[in-house]
């Protein structure tokens, strides 16, 4: 599958690299079929976002931009020979990430071996920045294992009397869904919070009963759901039946959904999760691209579309500082900009360390009143923290 936006398609390697009249060309594969292709179709319309509202600007360089998107259908070894036919085949100019660790890594090697600048919107666990890439960006505001920070250091800035003692985890077997379960449970327990119940599953869980059992016998204080989204919601059910009731509870990713207070009974209060992107967020590029985005696809963009827009306002700016876009010497050119300076985005100034590690956390919401906001941290917060968590 292959969807084309932009100018009209026209090869832009060689000598036609620098061509006034010829579109930039960004090659991408996203997963828009397979066991990643809700998120992956959520990146697709961030990137056909910024596409648009920097063509309806009128370009970069002058030039107007086109994108090159195939299905790597949720595969390691499709997206591998994406990235391969993008850069050496059809000589894109310029290529964004696909989605998920799973496909990030594999396919940010073949960026690497093209010595192409590789911005990604969606591999945030912490084996991408174990590869030693000298080429790669995660454009977030951080990683799965800092997802938590913000909220770690709420909990344990809490006096002694209030502050929780015991933590229960349960996490998909899945880099990012264990990266943010874990990053938390060494921060609270590196402050004294004892784990009672530590359980991965494998990611095609349905049944939850087993696990939920062990967390609701332990009582513990603090339960913490490393999820995707149908699992997260199982294992909340599953609890429920269970009459456990804890004085915390967080979910990657699932709280987010559109779906999730009616799949849980609309029992939502009280519930957190972390996030990258609040519809709200006063940055200066933020409101155009709500207010664009939402007369584009008809709703207001979320999380995965929001990533997506942000890899290309990440790539956009080092082009304009670079003044090109082309493969050879240009990329270490637009690699080397980045790696100095940080970047005004929808999410927040962006910058990273030499691995593409982004040096920041994620913001806190939490379900308050039949609606998700922002808690933390303090300075961008909508509403106070909730704590203890009302019963579901």
């Amino acid at each position: 599958m292959i969807v084309t936006l932009g100018a009209c398609s026209s090869s832009s390697g060689g000598d036609d690299a620098n061509d006034k009249t010829d579109p930039i060309t960004i090659g991408v594969s996203l997963p828009l079929t397979g066991d990643f292709s809700e998120p992956g179709k959520g990146v697709q319309q961030g990137y056909e976002a910024w596409a648009k509202i920097v063509n309806d600007s009128g370009g970069l360089l002058g030039r107007q931009v086109e994108l090159k998107i195939l299905d790597d259908q949720s595969n390691a070894d499709r997206v591998v020979a994406d990235y391969e036919q993008l850069i050496g085949k059809d000589e894109v100019d310029l290529v964004f990430g696909p989605f998920s660790t799973r496909l990030v890594v594999p396919s940010a090697r073949v960026a690497e071996e093209y010595d192409m600048l590789f911005v990604e919107p969606a591999g945030a666990a912490k084996e991408v920045f174990e590869q030693g890439f000298k080429n790669l960006f995660y454009a977030a505001p951080a990683v799965a294992n800092d997802h938590y920070n913000h909220l770690a250091d709420k909990i344990l800035a809490m006096p002694a009397d209030q502050r929780p003692k015991t933590a229960a985890y349960a996490a998909m077997d899945d880099p990012f869904a264990q990266g943010t379960a874990y990053g938390l449970k060494e921060k609270l327990e590196a402050g004294g919070i004892k784990t009672l119940v530590d359980e991965v599953y494998p990611p095609n869980t349905t049944d939850f009963s087993g696990i939920a059992a062990k967390i609701a016998d332990s009582k513990a204080d603090v339960l913490v759901g490393g999820s995707q989204y149908q699992d997260g919601v199982n294992l909340i059910v599953a609890l429920q039946q269970l009459g456990y009731q804890p004085k915390l509870a967080a979910f990657s990713t699932a709280p987010t959904n559109p779906e999730f207070a009616s799949a849980i009974g609309n029992k939502t209060e009280g519930v957190l999760s972390p996030t990258g992107y609040s519809q709200d967020a006063q940055y200066p590029s933020n409101k155009e691209f709500v207010e664009k985005y939402t007369a584009q696809f008809g709703k207001a963009p979320e999380e995965d579309q929001a990533n997506g827009y942000t890899t290309g306002q990440v790539v956009a700016a080092a082009v304009t500082a670079a003044g090109c876009a082309e493969q050879g010497e240009c990329q270490k050119k637009l690699v080397d900009w980045l790696r100095a300076n940080t970047v005004e985005t929808v999410v927040g100034p962006l910058s990273w360390d030499e691995t593409g590690k982004p040096k920041g956390a994620h913001m806190i919401q939490q379900w308050i009143g039949g609606d998700i906001k922002i808690v933390l941290p303090e300075d961008v917060k909508e509403a106070e923290f909730l704590y203890p968590k009302p019963a579901w």
